[in-house]
């Protein structure tokens, strides 16, 4: 039998998303609270459970209130503008929601969305499950694994997106998933205000982790002879690297990038806590309120309705746990892959 899959959500960042991309809706509740974003977020995550046959699910969000990464560094994510007020009611409101429908969220204090994921992905293999990962946030490619897999939400939405596996990742970075946060943290990342080693861009990078292995490596042979550096890097690279600011900007960085791997996260997949299906009356009350599509809601989420063959996805890697998957009407067809990986150049 596979093994479990417990879909692991970044609700900020998909709620985010459906913050811009349904903005032109402006969908209200009848009493003129903003809906529009937890609209888009129940719509990618019944698409995300049935894309991937997910057993199970969890929610994460940012704790809003504290911020450990902000009491260590102050200046992480200081740049950034206060959210608009109807994001801040509705990221409120979707915790309410999800809740509501029987689904685990996890805001764990003093971190964020990301440590959850990496939690989840942490927790799976004890229980003998896999994860899918879903989030827009590059960040989250750091936890790809052969237990996890990365469904990296883009524009096109959950069908369009790429499910990224360590060969899939090797292939848009050029570098493997446990080397993800060195190449991160001499890259920088400019939306959390973490500046880069100066001089170093995601192509040597790339190039310095394909020779060394490592960041510590390169910034080794850097303070001493510095001979492999200049010969595969150049003379004016080695020099930046030779430089102990550069080795403490790094460093930083890959502090403030690591994420948790032990937050809360309210699963028991054992017990059934965090397990589907939903509770059916729940979600035809949510969807139908919310004027969102039903009957695929119940299906993916109750598994509800008559049954039928369960989609494979032979990129993924592995097969889910088989679970009762009804016919759609038109009947299930496997859902169609986005470009090769090789190609997607907006995955950045």
């Amino acid at each position: 039998m596979s093994p479990r899959v417990l879909l692991a959500v970044d609700g900020n960042s998909l709620l985010h998303r459906s913050f811009h991309a349904s903005a032109r809706t402006g969908f209200r509740t009848p009493d003129g609270r903003p809906m529009w974003a937890v609209r888009g977020l129940l719509s990618q995550l019944v698409a995300a459970v049935d894309r991937v046959c997910a057993d199970a699910v969890v929610v994460g969000f940012d704790d809003r209130e504290a911020s450990s990464r902000r009491e260590r560094w102050p200046t992480y994510k200081a740049h950034r503008d206060p959210k608009p007020e109807s994001l801040e009611e509705q990221l409120d409101t979707a915790i309410d929601v999800l809740r509501a429908l029987g689904v685990v969220v996890a805001v764990p204090e003093g971190l964020e969305a990301d440590d959850v994921l990496a939690s989840a992905a942490a927790y799976a293999p004890t229980v003998g499950a896999r994860t899918v990962v879903a989030t827009s946030d590059r960040d989250s490619f750091a936890l790809i694994d052969r237990h996890t897999r990365m469904l990296r939400i883009l524009n096109g939405g959950v069908d369009a997106s790429p499910l990224l596996d360590p060969e899939r990742l090797v292939m848009v970075t050029g570098v493997r998933p446990e080397q993800y946060t060195d190449f991160a943290a001499l890259r920088g990342d400019t939306s959390d205000n973490l500046p880069g080693v100066s001089g170093i861009g995601p192509k040597t990078a790339a190039r310095l982790l394909a020779e060394f292995g490592s960041a510590a490596a390169a910034f080794d042979d850097a303070a001493g002879d510095g001979e492999r550096c200049t010969r595969v890097l150049g003379r004016s690279t080695a020099r930046k690297l030779a430089d102990p600011e550069a080795r403490a900007r790094w460093a930083l960085n890959c502090q403030v990038m690591t994420m948790h791997t032990t937050a809360p996260l309210g699963l028991d997949l054992d017990a059934g806590i965090g397990c589907l299906p939903l509770d059916e009356a729940a979600v035809r009350a949510t969807f139908t309120r919310l004027e969102l599509h039903v009957p695929t809601a119940v299906r993916a989420l109750t598994g509800k309705e008559s049954v039928g063959p369960q989609p494979v996805d032979v990129d993924a890697g592995w097969v889910p746990r088989p679970r009762p998957q009804p016919m759609r009407h038109p009947p299930l067809r496997r859902p169609v892959e986005p470009e090769p990986a090789s190609v997607q150049g907006t995955l950045f």
